[in-house]
């Protein structure tokens, strides 16, 4: 069913090649209908308008000129005329022509009896104009010899058949319009569908898991902010792809350590220290701490997602930040003991904050563990946790003696993807994802937090906490 209904929404798609054609088509010939319809309508009204003006202004002329001259002189004007296409006749009632002299023996071809109802029918003293069988035609009583007519006549033959040759024109040109626009259209979807094809075959290719594909399509803009939209896609899919081959990688290392040393101590307990207390509760805390060691390593993947993914709600409450990492530091006395690690502490007493105790609690714990794992030689860690009263915040750090990082690559040691690269060479070992948990968190609570360091001087890692009172109310 699904099947079907997915081939049905296939068979109802568009091309993106068909769809620009009819809409270029389409358009363009609504413009060149608009254009030529209201082209030909003016150009057709401007010109009947002038020919009737001309015509009438001929029309007075002769009557003007005939109330002063004789029949010679205005047979002479009559005739000039004649070479712009206009003829003028004065004409008797019963359609014989007077004037022009040359014309007095030809009958003339109108109809005077139409002219004389006309003229009847108008006012008096008036003129006619009127078109009839592509003449046109003006029309007015003269006393020339007693009452005759003037007749000015023009023929729109002439017009009309410039007018249908001019749409004849306007025709050609729209069919040629729409083939320029249909290779245009064309070639412009070509180019546009050929993009999206390019971009489809390498996102197929991509979903595929060949990850040096390249979306590259610079030609248009919204293609190219595509391209590098699915290029950053693909930078992140390869990171964590990566990510979760390195992780594995990491992880299985740093797991078959600890279980090789519970099953190791496990094993001398039954065989060897299982009747002396001493040499016993000794084994037994190795096999805790081991465990407690996985613990850590399976919270570290746990938590990175978690945090990451907001899962979690912050539980925010006030408590004493002092004993809090206090008793964080106590968890690496071991350390002092079997590796000859040494913690500086320099530590105010009794300070309060209002957090998550026990994100805060990953954030210091993972802190103190990069310390010591990137400390120098001298196996030194300093922990500070000091009231600055004119912020009224607490600023908590942790500094090493180790090699120190590069001004280039500080910004990146809070990427997930930056400390699991690197080997690890002390005794707390992790899944490098500590770091970037602590990023998470602070950034969680919005609490300023940063590294400073430089290359040989070891490095420094900070939280500023709000210093509350103790006896301060949760809301």
């Amino acid at each position: 069913m699904k099947s079907d209904k997915r081939n049905k929404k296939i068979k109802n798609l568009k091309s993106v090649n068909t769809v620009l054609l009819k809409s270029f088509l389409l358009l363009t010939f609504l413009l060149i209908l608009l254009v030529e319809v209201i082209f030909y309508f003016v150009v057709s009204g401007t010109s009947k308008a002038q020919a009737r003006d001309r015509v009438v202004r001929v029309g007075k002329e002769v009557e003007a000129f005939a109330a002063d001259n004789g029949d010679i002189a205005l047979s002479g004007y009559i005739e000039k005329f004649r070479h712009e296409g206009i003829n003028v006749y004065i004409v008797t009632d019963d359609g014989k022509v007077l004037l022009p002299l040359s014309s007095v023996s030809e009958e003339w071809s109108g109809e005077i009896d139409e002219i004389i109802h006309r003229l009847e029918n108008a006012e008096e003293g008036s003129s006619v104009l009127f078109p009839k069988n592509s003449t046109l035609t003006y029309a007015s009583g003269i006393r020339r010899h007693g009452n005759n007519y003037l007749v000015v006549t023009y023929s729109m033959s002439i017009f009309e058949g410039a007018m249908k040759l001019l749409l004849i024109y306007f025709i050609l040109v729209g069919a040629a319009a729409l083939l320029l626009t249909s290779l245009i259209s064309y070639t412009i979807s070509q180019k546009l569908s050929g993009g999206l094809r390019n971009l489809s075959a390498t996102a197929v290719r991509f979903s595929k898991g060949d990850f040096n594909v390249d979306f590259a399509n610079a030609e248009y803009q919204e293609l190219a902010d595509l391209s590098d939209t699915l290029n950053s896609v693909r930078d992140e899919v390869k990171k964590s792809t990566d990510f979760q081959r390195e992780i594995l990688a990491n992880v299985s290392h740093d797991f078959k350590t600890p279980l090789t040393m519970i099953k190791a101590y496990a094993s001398m307990i039954r065989e060897i220290s299982g009747d002396n207390p001493e040499k016993r509760d000794k084994h037994l805390q190795v096999i805790i701490d081991e465990a407690d060691r996985l613990t850590g390593l399976v919270n570290d993947v746990l938590n990175v997602s978690k945090v990451s993914s907001k899962l979690d709600e912050l539980n925010l409450k006030v408590f004493n930040l002092t004993d809090f990492l206090y008793g964080i530091i106590n968890k690496f006395e071991y350390l002092q003991e079997t590796k000859g690690f040494n913690f500086m502490v320099d530590i105010d007493a009794n300070l309060y904050t209002r957090a998550d105790e026990e994100k805060i609690g990953q954030v210091i714990y993972n802190l103190l563990g990069n310390a010591i794992n990137y400390t120098g030689e001298d196996k030194t860690v300093f922990i500070s946790l000091k009231h600055c009263i004119a912020d009224d915040r607490i600023r908590f750090s942790v500094r090493d003696t180790g090699k120190g990082i590069s001004k280039e690559d500080l910004p990146e040691i809070w990427n997930r993807y930056y400390r699991v690269k690197e080997n690890h060479s002390r005794p707390v070992k992790g899944t490098g994802l500590g770091l970037n948990i602590v990023k998470v968190v602070l950034q969680a609570h919005s609490f300023d937090f940063g590294a400073d360091s430089e290359l040989g001087n070891g490095s420094t890692f900070w939280v500023d906490f709000p210093s509350v009172p103790a006896e301060i109310e949760v809301k």
